[in-house]
């Protein structure tokens, strides 16, 4: 894991997603995935009592991998998540007053996006890395477009309908890594 944020932060091209976690659940499945080799965990604000399950997350393994959160839509929600030791967030859009705010508060943004002129909106926001969703949808080409265009210093995470036989056609193709949930949680 490194602590330079303008470029990316995790050591592992993999993020896990343990959308529905439970702070009850926290402790046992970051260690584990923590101990695999994961370094980047990120943990949706649609799972129940996210702000416990981070915080928890934080808490302990904050020294070993990036704790973050996905699904994040309110400056609200980022200004808790600073409260709590969040690293990083995960954002659905390119939303540029929801990256500009988190970007202020100090966090890493990775902003959800489709198009080149979004991926523009999120970097010029001050988004450091990008994930493109649902991945499974546009394809490995669409990665090789996008970064024939996209600077070369950002990230871009393929996410949504990855699967190991998919992965290396992403990665071939110019992405960065995948953030994958349903095969972890």
């Amino acid at each position: 894991m490194t602590s330079d944020t303008t470029a990316n932060p995790f050591a592992l091209p993999l993020v896990a997603i343990l959308r529905g976690i439970t702070p009850e659940e926290t402790l046992d499945h970051v260690g584990a995935l923590i101990e695999a080799g994961f370094d980047a965990i990120e943990i949706p604000l649609n799972s129940p009592r996210w702000a416990e399950s981070i915080a928890l997350a934080q808490q302990t393994f904050g020294e070993r991998a990036w704790i973050g959160a996905g699904t994040v839509l309110r400056n609200e929600d980022v200004d808790t998540l600073v409260e709590i030791g969040a690293r990083f967030i995960v954002t659905p859009n390119t939303r540029p007053s929801l990256i500009r705010h988190a970007v202020s508060r100090g966090l890493t943004v990775v902003a959800g996006f489709a198009t080149a002129s979004e991926a523009f909106d999120a970097i010029d926001a001050g988004a450091t890395i990008l994930k493109l969703f649902p991945a499974a949808t546009y394809g490995a080409a669409h990665v090789r477009a996008l970064r024939s265009v996209l600077p070369k210093h950002i990230p871009v995470y393929v996410v949504g309908g990855v699967s190991p036989q998919t992965l290396a056609g992403f990665i071939a193709q110019g992405a960065a890594g995948a953030g994958i949930g349903g095969e972890l949680y």
